[in-house]
Parts: C-alpha cells; sequence; structure tokens
C-alpha cells in the first residue's frame, strides 16, 4: 500500500512539475507577444504623429511653391496610405512611399530661399526630423522584441507548447524592397 501510495505521489508531483513548467512558459510567450504589440503600437503612434506633422507642413510649402504641384500631390497621397495601412507589411511599404515622397519635397525646398527661413517651415522640418528618429527607434525595438519572441516560440520545448497554444511567428518590420533607390527629382 505505502508503495503505491509512494508512486501516486511521484506521479502528481511529476504533472504538477510538468504543468508548472507548461504555465511559466505559456506565460511567458504571452508576456512576449504582449511586448511586441506594444512596440508595434509605439512605432504606429509615430508614423501617425509624422502623418499628422506633414499637412502643416505641406500647407506651409504650399504658399511658396503653388506650380510644384505634382511633389505635393505625392506627399499627400502617400499619407494617405500610411494612415490607412493595417498590416505590418502595408505599414513599412506606405512609410517608404511617405519617406521617398518627403525626401522630393525637401529637395525642391532647396530652390526657395525665403521658405527655408520661415520660422514655420523649420519648426515643422525641426519637428518631423525629430519624429524619423523615433520612428526608426520604434522600429529597432520591435524589430529586436520580434526577434526574441520568435526565437523563444521556435526553442524546444516552447515550441511544442506555441504550437498547441498557436502562438506564430510575428512579422519583422521590412522596409520595401525599392527603399534603397534614390529618389529622381526634376525641375523641368
Amino acid at each position: 500500500m505505502k508503495k503505491g501510495l509512494g508512486v501516486l505521489l511521484a506521479v502528481v508531483v511529476i504533472i504538477v512539475l510538468i504543468a508548472g513548467s507548461v504555465i511559466g512558459k505559456y506565460n511567458s510567450m504571452v508576456t512576449m507577444s504582449e511586448n511586441v504589440d506594444s512596440k508595434f503600437s509605439d512605432i504606429d503612434t509615430q508614423l501617425q504623429r509624422r502623418a499628422d506633422l506633414i499637412p502643416n507642413l505641406v500647407n506651409t510649402v504650399k504658399g511658396y511653391m503653388a506650380h510644384e504641384q505634382s511633389i505635393i500631390d505625392s506627399v499627400t497621397t502617400a499619407r494617405t496610405k500610411l494612415v490607412n495601412a493595417s498590416t505590418v507589411a502595408e505599414k513599412a511599404e506606405a512609410d517608404t512611399a511617405l519617406t521617398s515622397a518627403l525626401n522630393n519635397l525637401l529637395v525642391v525646398v532647396e530652390n526657395y530661399p525665403d521658405l527655408k527661413a520661415s520660422s514655420n517651415f523649420t519648426q515643422l522640418t525641426d519637428e518631423l526630423s525629430g519624429t524619423e528618429n523615433r520612428i526608426a527607434t520604434a522600429r529597432r525595438d520591435y524589430n529586436n522584441a520580434v526577434k526574441d519572441y520568435n526565437a523563444f516560440i521556435k526553442k524546444f520545448p516552447q515550441s511544442i507548447i506555441a504550437g498547441i497554444f498557436n502562438f506564430d511567428a510575428k512579422e519583422y518590420f521590412k522596409a520595401s524592397e525599392n527603399a534603397n533607390e534614390v529618389p529622381q527629382v526634376s525641375f523641368n
């Protein structure tokens, strides 16, 4: 009788230890997944901040360069794509398009010395520059969180637990393929 009770107790202890380990790993996955989502939210917040600054920048520039309407339109269109993007890939692609359009706009601005001297324009470009730095930091933090999470759920025995509870790998925030292309600006 005592031997049977000892075996039963040993089995119960093993089950409790395994359950505790599974619960601990599950909770770690939940925490890491939430961290990734939080970091993505940080990117989203900074992208929205930039999108909110752009109408003010465009309106400031409009008064100085009415004949550069195509560049203003490209910035506005790219901003709209960014605001309407919902997935990580869509946001990354829209972000690249907006960055390119803003680069084109800033190149054109070089031909307007009065505009560059405007305090409104200077303040807006400074805010935009600061926001770009925040976006870069938020992207890096997000991708680091994704790397840690993805590595954690792919390791054994977490991979088994992740499979059981449907913890899937998260998507990295990547620049689109044409992000390395230098924007072409023509003054024709």
